[in-house]
């Protein structure tokens, strides 16, 4: 039986697709809500709508390479990491390892200077922020505990040094840094909490920024309960990109998320985030035999141009025109079911 062209994959991926989302228990294009932390600050206030309500950013180079923690738990190892010609040594301070929620920082920073960028302001290494702003950014509380944690993080960020060879900005760094540079507490509320921090981001950091080397990420990212989960979106967001899916060995995920349990911990853990479903707008499939974690878009319209453009670029308008047993054939008609 002869298969129609273009028009009638779009027209039958869409069906299928529709079928999909009434077989379904959840909505494709939705996190499970019920595996994520809930939304601290539903009503903002009208400085923070109209200031702060800048779209969350990433750096490709962290986002990339594991430089942070995945555990609470102080992690006082030296990290030697190497993947595809690239090299990084991260050295935690008496403090330990800067961790993944130490990062939320950064996002925050990094964010608000895209966004100063975005719209013709002057932008420069050294940021003057509120605390409050910050923790309400980041969906954290607002207790005297959550500014304790939050000076904690800046030690921990300006204590782990690195040295890399990475570049960022098409320039290189030359010598160890922090990724703050330094920081300080520059005012306090009536309460002694602090309530402005000035602090200066590392060249290596910021020339990605004024490079625009960033990301989106869903402000869902925040509401992540595990360090893992967090990790995985970001190589998600990373690797997928305009693609549907991304694919990769355990192995060498557990490498790049920068996990250290043991290899047969780890696939516990990702079965344990598979079933939970959390990663806001990707979903994730882990394939036991093969050993292998594919992470999908839950965008269906991405997943089908995707099929459709690898069906173009083998040269074919039609599928009768694919050899018996060829991929098209045993792959692409496969991937019309948009959601697995």
């Amino acid at each position: 039986m002869a298969f129609a062209g273009i028009e009638d994959i779009k027209r039958r991926a869409a069906e299928n697709a529709a079928r999909s989302r009434i077989e379904s228990d959840e909505s494709p294009g939705t996190p499970n809500e019920g595996a994520l932390a809930p939304i601290r600050h539903p009503q903002q206030d009208f400085f923070l709508a109209q200031i702060f309500d800048a779209p969350l950013k990433d750096d490709h180079a962290t986002m990339e390479h594991p430089m942070f923690s995945l555990s609470k738990t102080p992690d006082l190892k030296i990290r030697v990491y190497e993947h595809n010609g690239n090299s990084i040594t991260i050295t935690p301070s008496a403090a330990g390892l800067a961790t993944i929620w130490d990062k939320d920082i950064l996002l925050f920073t990094i964010s608000c200077l895209v966004e100063a960028q975005n719209r013709g302001l002057p932008i420069g290494r050294t940021v003057r922020l509120r605390a409050r702003d910050l923790l309400v950014y980041c969906n954290r509380g607002t207790s005297g505990a959550e500014y304790d944690s939050l000076a904690k993080a800046f030690e921990r960020l300006a204590g782990t040094r690195i040295r890399t060879d990475i570049t960022t900005g098409k320039k290189r760094a030359r010598r160890g840094f922090g990724l703050v540079e330094s920081w300080s507490i520059v005012e306090r509320t009536t309460s002694q909490r602090m309530a402005s921090i000035e602090l200066t981001l590392s060249e290596w950091l910021y020339n990605a920024i004024v490079a625009t080397e960033v990301l989106t990420l869903s402000r869902d990212y925040f509401r992540l309960r595990k360090g893992l989960e967090r990790r995985l979106y970001e190589l998600a967001r990373k690797h997928c990109g305009l693609q549907a899916k991304f694919t990769i060995g355990l192995e060498t995920l557990r490498k790049k998320s920068g996990a250290t349990c043991s290899l047969r911990e780890f696939r516990r853990q990702i079965r344990e985030i598979v079933g939970g479903g959390a990663l806001p707008d990707y979903s994730m499939t882990f394939d036991e035999e093969s050993d292998k974690v594919t992470l999908w878009t839950r965008d269906g319209g991405k997943r089908l141009r995707r099929m459709i453009q690898e069906v173009r670029d083998r040269g074919i308008t039609t599928l009768d025109g694919a050899l018996p047993n060829s991929p098209i054939v045993e792959d692409d008609v496969s991937r019309i079911n948009l959601h697995p």
